[in-house]
């Protein structure tokens, strides 16, 4: 049967810009083709190449880009392509004719690609590129410094599958128990009288209202989910942006910014890293085990030919917006995603991960992708070997003093050694951990 919702004829943005090495090519899987993004040195934008080389299919992603001539190079030939996919180098061809009577031959399948927002943007069909250039990107009005908004970006690979992660974003009500401490407090958890205003095949909008504040949810399908925050009367808006990017089946990306138009100063001065690892990281951690066990169990109850309609109890007013979307998803997509288009193969059981260092690992989901995160834990681990240096040095040359001048001299510097030990485990203990993994147990906050 055939969807009448087309994933593969909308832009998806794949990471924010200020998260690629332009020095070396990205790999990235989006509905289940594997990618490589990388920056020509002739060129100020980005290429999307199929990761694969059309020589003998290996994969471009562990290629490098050539200093000489800025070129994506394989790695496992030398095969060489330009911005535009085409092969200017073989190192193997006996005579330059080779190369030029077969260049069509030998493209490597290149998508159409955007700048915008800050964020890297991808088409992921290539025979449609026509279509591309006239369909407008789903941009959020939130993200426009001309109308006095500042933001910052964040990017996680996550445990669970879109339309899980779009059903958890469309549902408000979770926050102040998944997120206790961090977003919410269960305490104050209130009724959300949750009104749908308009459902299409191309837009749902659903708003809602507290005490001080007015909330606009808006989902444009297939990845733009996004809240827009007013507090009263006081031109005082908030927002959270999410770009909900299906990669394979029970896997997901979020690609999230995070507009405000006031508090600018300290937006400024707060360091984005510091955000990452003090408030976004844990939020993604709050949900990740429930939502990944969530869809196991909503698997084995369809495989009992059940449907979301039984297997879930949405009576209340909150639950509205997720029924809307599990009805868009049906209506338009017949409840599933487009995986056998790209030769994606959907395992029959998806079994439950009970190692939780893995599925809270902040490195690989989220640190190295972040260039702010990377760098600054580079920062730290090098700080480290430094301060432990001194420390040992330090104390090691106090020994050999003579003893006039131990405690005149000594005794200073053996205070700041010990300084230097603590800074040393305050960031081997207390810092550097917060870049890997932090187990997450509702139970004990």
């Amino acid at each position: 049967m055939q969807s009448e919702f087309n994933f593969f004829h909308h832009w998806y943005p794949l990471l924010p810009v200020e998260d690629l090495d332009p020095k070396r090519p990205n790999a990235v899987t989006l509905l289940g083709l594997r990618l490589v993004i990388w920056k020509p040195k002739s060129s100020g934008t980005y290429q999307v190449f199929l990761d694969q080389c059309p020589h003998r299919l290996a994969p471009l992603s562990e290629g490098l880009i050539d200093e000489q001539t800025g070129d994506l190079m394989c790695s496992y030939h030398g095969w060489q392509f330009d911005s535009q996919g085409i092969c200017t180098h073989i190192p193997q061809a006996e005579n330059p004719e080779i190369l030029t009577k077969n260049q069509e031959k030998f493209c490597a399948v290149t998508f159409p690609v955007r700048q915008e927002n800050g964020l890297l943007w991808v088409w992921p069909d290539v025979k449609s590129a026509a279509q591309a250039v006239t369909t407008p990107l789903p941009l959020s009005p939130q993200v426009d410094a001309s109308k006095g908004f500042v933001w910052s970006s964040y990017v996680r690979d996550l445990e669970y599958d879109w339309q899980t992660l779009i059903e958890n974003v469309t549902d408000p009500s979770h926050v102040p128990f998944a997120h206790h401490g961090v977003q919410g407090d269960r305490s104050k958890a209130v009724p959300i009288p949750m009104k749908i205003e308009q459902s299409t095949p191309n837009v749902i909008e659903a708003t809602y209202k507290t005490s001080f504040t007015k909330s606009t949810i808006t989902f444009e399908p297939p990845c733009r989910l996004e809240y827009a925050i007013n507090f009263g009367d006081s031109g005082k808006q908030i927002g959270l942006v999410t770009y909900c990017i299906p990669v394979s089946p029970g896997k997901s990306r979020i690609v999230a910014q995070f507009p405000r138009n006031f508090a600018k100063t300290l937006h400024r001065l707060k360091p984005r890293w510091w955000e990452h690892i003090t408030a976004r990281n844990q939020v993604l951690d709050g949900d990740m085990i429930l939502l990944h066990q969530q869809e196991h169990f909503f698997q084995q109850k369809k495989k009992s030919f059940e449907t979301w309609k039984t297997a879930y109890k949405l009576p209340t007013s909150a639950d509205r917006l997720v029924i809307e979307f599990r009805n868009w998803f049906d209506k338009y997509c017949h409840g599933q995603l487009p995986w056998n288009e790209t030769g994606t193969s959907v395992p029959e059981n998806l079994e439950i991960n009970d190692n939780r260092s893995v599925m809270l690992d902040r490195y690989k989901q989220h640190t190295q992708h972040c260039s702010s995160c990377r760098g600054v834990l580079r920062t730290i681990q090098r700080l480290q070997v430094v301060l432990l240096a001194y420390f040992a040095i330090t104390v090691s040359g106090v020994a050999i003093l003579p003893d006039t001048l131990r405690v005149k001299v000594g005794l200073p510097l053996v205070i700041t050694a010990l300084l230097s030990l603590s800074v040393y485990t305050w960031l081997k203990f207390w810092l550097s951990p917060k870049f890997y993994f932090v187990d997450y147990v509702h139970a004990q906050r």
